[in-house]
């Protein structure tokens, strides 16, 4: 008990230390926005039927979910740091497991889980004294969860074909939560959340509160099995494995571009995290295409290659901080720059993928051959433009690989920012398909050579500003990969996505909301309805625009389209005036030297 207490009031400390600058304003923001969903989760207990058991397993798959794309989750406090102190297994994995509970996502999590207090009490004084045991103990089975599919997933990582199938695994499972609504038309029964969702581990809370005592019990069973099996991998989790190479032909290349096109062609075969960020990529983008054919809707399925490059690029948009200090060998070498290198690498590993799902999805469903092709040629070309580009311009420093310790999720200590920034290049890779599918729509088939080039142009000109910058301010930016710190202020990089500290707490708020929210409204509210109504397809689901009478439907898609573009514009423009109010009063701009010529 020593030790668990301990370890919370460590976690406690460092969290009272992260409340200031950036780091507080992004736990301040998240934090507000989880308490507004945890609000949401508790109304739910009010209504009848099983949506609050439904809205428990969905705070249960994101707490499964979630470290996937945070980095592995939070680890303020890693089992490596107690690895000299000779803890039991046991022992260890129960203080971490105290010091999970301190942190903002288990407060809000708890938050939600109050609606069992409500549940509770609906169903009398048994109910509500039941309630109190049953909170606690379902957000340890949530937490628990959380830790083992982490540690799973760190084992997984350990191989290749691990890191495939944790790719696949957790791209199934983000696509069905993205298209949860199919499930809901396809086995709820009168509009109602299937009964079936009350029995999984989320709903064992609210089971016991109405009266089903075991459901109590089995929490308990299953939060000391959890606490066996997580301490058990803690005692596997030892650094990064590294595949074999034996037997494998070296390859050759003449030209400069030619070596770097080898050498990032070898790490996609060999890194096991860029493994499975493709095999995530490619499983989420067939699988979110494909889950609306359980209700006979065929016009999604075409989607699956756009989605897969727009997640790839997504997935690798931090590729020169994943890669570490490696880029002192570019720089030790005169003129030397290998963003046209990684350009033809990246294209190579996604590019004939993209174009065999396009061909092979759209085939299926006989079409609408023209539109799918232009986005995905668009979409290929500004990705490939984009990837190195955003990467160099907001460079986030990661962890080397040779550093990576026993999560291999974790690639940079800056989760948030790298969140942000995939966020961000979903949105910028969207954009660059917007002529080429506008085209498609209107003049059908002349949108195939409007996206070849669209791509053409934002895979030169892209890289070209790309190539530039790294090589004006390549010993910076290794400095930054080092260091973690601009060279001439000791503040984190000018290029990064960051929050400025200059925003109040309502502005990053708002800022979280659009960046996070702003694909609800643009993707599949106006984008999927739009082709929806091109093919005639009407009154699906949560889809708006096709609900609505015949002379509303494209402008409710068109004015979705426009409040996504909005939600994005103001984040953006929000981020860029506080980062412009930062400027430091020493500094002399180029307009400031005019001025004073001119006087």
């Amino acid at each position: 008990m020593a030790v668990a207490l301990t370890m919370a009031r460590m976690k406690l400390s460092i969290l009272r230390h992260s409340t200031k600058g950036q780091q507080g304003g992004m736990m301040a923001s998240a934090g507000s926005l989880g308490v507004l969903l945890a609000g949401g989760t508790i109304v739910l207990a009010f209504l009848g039927g099983d949506w609050l058991a439904a809205a428990y397993s969905v705070w249960m798959l994101g707490w499964i979910i979630g470290p996937v794309f945070s980095g592995g989750g939070d680890e303020t406090l890693r089992p490596e740091f107690f690895s000299l102190l000779g803890l039991r297994p046991q022992r260890m994995a129960a203080g971490l497991l105290v010091a999970a509970f301190v942190g903002v996502a288990p407060a809000v999590s708890l938050l939600a889980l109050a609606g069992l207090v409500a549940a509770g009490v609906r169903e009398g004084v048994a109910g509500a004294l039941v309630a109190v045991p049953a909170m606690v103990l379902q957000l340890a089975v949530f937490v628990l969860l959380s830790k083992v599919s982490v540690a799973l997933m760190g084992l997984a990582l350990g191989s290749r074909i691990g890191a495939i199938g944790a790719g696949v695994v957790n791209g199934v499972i983000l696509a069905f939560l993205g298209q949860i609504w199919v499930f809901m038309a396809a086995f709820g029964q009168g509009g109602q959340i299937p009964e079936v969702v009350r029995y999984l581990p989320s709903g064992w809370g609210l089971l016991a509160v109405q009266g089903e005592y075991l459901a109590l019990a089995a929490m308990a069973v299953l939060v000391v099995l959890l606490l066996l099996a997580w301490a058990a991998l803690l005692t596997r989790r030892a650094g990064r494995s590294r595949p074999s190479t034996r037997g494998r032909r070296p390859m050759r290349a003449g030209t400069p571009h030619g070596a770097v096109v080898a050498k990032e062609l070898r790490s996609w075969t060999r890194d096991l995290v860029r493994n499975h960020q493709l095999a995530f990529a490619f499983t989420y983008g067939v699988a979110f295409a494909a889950v609306p054919l359980m209700l006979g809707i065929e016009e999604m399925l075409p989607l699956a290659a756009p989605l897969f490059i727009m997640m790839a690029a997504a997935m690798t948009a931090n590729v020169y901080g994943t890669d570490g200090t490696a880029h002192w060998l570019t720089l030790m070498t005169p003129g030397a720059s290998d963003v046209r290198g990684r350009q033809l690498a990246w294209l190579a590993a996604v590019g004939p993928v993209g174009l065999a799902l396009a061909v092979i999805c759209t085939a299926v469903v006989d079409g609408p051959w023209p539109l799918v092709m232009a986005a995905t040629f668009a979409l290929l070309g500004g990705a490939v433009g984009l990837v190195p580009l955003v990467s160099v311009a907001g460079l986030i420093p990661g962890i080397d690989p040779k550093n990576r310790g026993g999560n291999p999720l974790r690639t940079s200590e800056d989760d948030g920012s790298a969140t942000g920034m995939a966020y961000l290049m979903l949105a910028l890779v969207a954009l660059t398909a917007a002529p080429a599918v506008a085209v498609a729509v209107f003049f059908g088939w002349w949108g195939v050579p409007a996206g070849l080039l669209s791509g053409a142009l934002c895979w030169w000109g892209f890289g070209l500003l790309a190539e530039r910058r790294l090589t004006a301010r390549g010993p910076e930016l290794l400095h930054l990969m080092r260091t973690g710190r601009a060279p001439e202020s000791g503040k984190a990089a000018p290029g990064t996505f960051q929050l400025p500290e200059s925003m109040s707490r309502t502005q990053r708020m708002i800022v979280l909301i659009c960046a996070s929210f702003g694909a609800i409204p643009l993707v599949p509210q106006g984008i999927v309805a739009m082709v929806f109504l091109t093919n005639g397809q009407l009154q699906h689901s949560w889809f708006l625009a096709t609900h609505v009478s015949p002379g509303l439907r494209w402008p409710v898609a068109i004015g979705f389209v426009l409040l996504g573009l909005g939600m994005y514009g103001t984040a953006l423009w929000l981020w860029l005036r506080a980062r412009k109010a930062e400027k430091p009063a020493g500094e002399v701009t180029d307009a400031d030297k005019l001025a004073a010529q001119h006087h």
